[in-house]
């Protein structure tokens, strides 16, 4: 870990029906159940009108969390045919992002977008390592699906957590 950066954390808020998820710091599969539980709470919220994720302040972000944002996009795409928008200002994130597929199924954009002031940070979620795992395999598999980059990179990996 980077001196002078802390841990990573996840901040949430809903305003005027904008959902934004800011990712701050090295965000890890720590997280993942938080942000997969708030994936859900999204989808179950009546009216909203864009989905924003801030990865302004994002200094690493693992695979299993871009698993779960391309789950966000999908579900995004199907129940309300929305596209999320994505907004990064690091080139080396940028370049992450589309090399996993991300400009196809989001909206990237390079310039900060107004946040809410009130951002919360995302409620820790205890779970047991199986739960976790299901969360692991099922963020691989769908970034698998993005592209055949993907597919090569995550094979082994998902093949490995398949039969453990």
């Amino acid at each position: 870990m980077n001196p002078g950066i802390g841990p990573g954390r996840i901040q949430f808020a809903e305003q005027d029906g904008t959902f934004v998820l800011k990712f701050i710091g090295e965000v890890r599969l720590t997280l993942c159940s938080a942000l997969d539980y708030t994936i859900e709470k999204i989808f179950t919220s009546l009216n909203f009108s864009a989905i924003v994720i801030d990865l302004t302040e994002t200094r690493s972000i693992d695979s299993t969390t871009l698993g779960l944002l391309a789950k966000l996009s999908i579900l995004s795409r199907q129940k309300v045919g929305l596209l999320p928008t994505v907004v990064t200002t690091h080139a080396d994130i940028t370049r992450l992002l589309q090399s996993m597929g991300f400009d196809q199924v989001f909206n990237i954009v390079d310039r900060p977008v107004p946040c809410p002031e009130a951002l919360d940070d995302l409620p820790s979620q205890d779970q047991t390592e199986e739960v976790v795992k299901a969360k692991v395999l099922e963020a691989h598999r769908i970034l698998m699906g993005l592209n055949d980059s993907n597919r090569e990179a995550f094979h082994d990996l998902v093949n490995a957590l398949e039969h453990s």
